[in-house]
C-alpha cells in the first residue's frame, strides 16, 4: 500500500496541473507572441523589397530591423509561454499570426487577400480555439531531473541523431543547388531546427528554476542551462539565416503558412518524444485536438493556394443572376 501511494503521489507531481492564472497568463502571452512572429516575415519582406528598390543591403533597412525585433520579441514571449503551458499548446496557437501575417501582406506587400482568404483566416482562428479548449491541462516535465532523463532517452537521442543528418545534408548539398527554386529547402531546414529550439527553450525553463537554489543540483542546472542556451542561440543563427534567404526568393504568405505547417508538426513530433504532454491527453482531447490542427491547416490552404483566384462576393453575385 506504501509503495502503491507513492507511485501515485510521484505520478501526480509529475503531471502537476498548473494554476488557472498561469495557464491564462500564457494562454494571453501565446496569442500576442503568435500576432507579433506573424507580422515578422511581412515586415523583413517589406524591407528587402525597399533594399532592393534603393540597390542597398536590408540591413541598412529600417523596415528590416523593425521585424527582426519584432521576431526577438515573438520569441522572447513564446519562451515566457512555453514556461506556463504545455508546448502541444503553444505552438500551435502559432496559426492565429497567419492570418494576421496575410491581412498585414494585403496592405503592406500588396498581396491578394480574397474571400476564401478570408474564410481561411476565420477557420484558422476558430481551429485555434479548439485547440486551447482540447489541450493538455497538465505538465509531464516539471523538474530538472525529470528534464535530464528525458534528454538522455535514446529514442529522444535517435530522433536529433536523425534530424542532424538530415540538417547537414539540406544545409550542404541540397540548398546550394535547390534552394533559391524550391521552397520546401528553406522551409525543412528551419522547420527541423525547431527540433532543437522549442524543446531547448521548453528547458531552460526547467533548469533555470533550480539555479539559484542553494543545493548540489544548482551547478548541474547551470551546466544544463548554459547547454541548452548554446543550442538554442546556434539553431535560431542558423534559421534566422535561411528565413532571410527564403524571403528573398519566395512570398512571404506562402512561406510564412507552410512554415507553419511543417514546423508545428514536427515541433509537436519532438515534444512527444521528450516530454510525453500528449500521455496526459485523452481520445476525445486528442480528437479535439487533431480536428483543431485538421481546421488550422484548411484554413491555411485556403488562405495561400486560391489567393491568385481573383474574384469576390460581388462577382459571384453577377455570376449567380446571370445564370438565372
Amino acid at each position: 500500500m506504501g509503495t502503491a501511494a507513492a507511485a501515485a503521489a510521484a505520478a501526480g507531481e509529475g503531471a502537476r496541473s498548473p494554476s488557472p492564472a498561469a495557464v491564462s497568463l500564457g494562454l494571453g502571452v501565446a496569442v500576442v507572441s503568435s500576432l507579433v512572429n506573424g507580422s515578422t516575415f511581412v515586415l523583413q519582406k517589406k524591407g528587402i523589397v525597399r533594399a532592393k528598390r534603393r540597390g542597398t543591403s536590408y540591413l541598412t533597412d529600417v523596415v528590416w530591423w523593425a521585424g527582426t525585433i519584432a521576431m526577438a520579441v515573438g520569441q522572447i514571449g513564446n519562451f515566457l509561454a512555453y514556461t506556463a503551458v504545455p508546448t502541444v499548446l503553444v505552438t500551435p496557437l502559432g496559426a492565429l499570426g497567419v492570418p494576421f501575417g496575410s491581412i498585414l501582406a494585403s496592405y503592406l506587400l500588396k498581396e491578394k487577400l480574397n474571400i476564401l482568404g478570408k474564410l481561411g483566416c476565420l477557420l484558422s482562428c476558430a481551429g485555434s480555439v479548439v485547440l486551447i479548449i482540447h489541450s493538455p491541462k497538465s505538465e509531464s516535465v516539471t523538474t530538472q531531473a525529470e528534464l535530464e532523463e528525458k534528454l538522455t532517452n535514446p529514442v529522444f537521442v535517435g530522433y536529433l541523431c536523425i534530424v542532424l543528418l538530415m540538417l547537414l545534408l539540406l544545409i550542404f548539398w541540397i540548398a546550394p543547388a535547390h534552394g533559391p527554386t524550391n521552397i520546401m529547402v528553406y522551409i525543412s531546414i528551419c522547420s527541423l531546427l525547431g527540433s532543437f529550439t522549442v524543446p531547448s527553450t521548453k528547458g531552460i525553463g526547467l533548469a533555470a528554476q533550480d539555479i539559484f537554489h542553494n543545493n548540489p543540483s544548482s551547478q548541474r542546472a547551470l551546466c544544463l542551462c548554459l547547454v541548452l542556451l548554446a543550442v538554442l542561440g546556434c539553431s535560431i543563427i542558423v534559421q534566422f539565416r535561411y528565413i532571410n534567404k527564403a524571403l528573398e526568393c519566395f512570398d512571404s504568405s506562402v512561406f510564412g503558412a507552410i512554415y507553419y505547417v511543417v514546423f508545428t508538426t514536427l515541433v509537436l513530433l519532438a515534444s512527444a518524444i521528450l516530454f510525453r504532454e500528449w500521455s496526459n491527453v485523452g481520445l476525445v482531447d486528442f480528437l479535439g485536438m487533431a480536428c483543431g490542427f485538421t481546421t488550422v491547416s484548411v484554413g491555411i490552404v485556403l488562405i495561400q493556394v486560391f489567393k491568385e483566384f481573383n474574384f469576390n462576393l460581388g462577382e459571384m453575385n453577377k455570376s449567380n443572376m446571370k445564370t438565372d
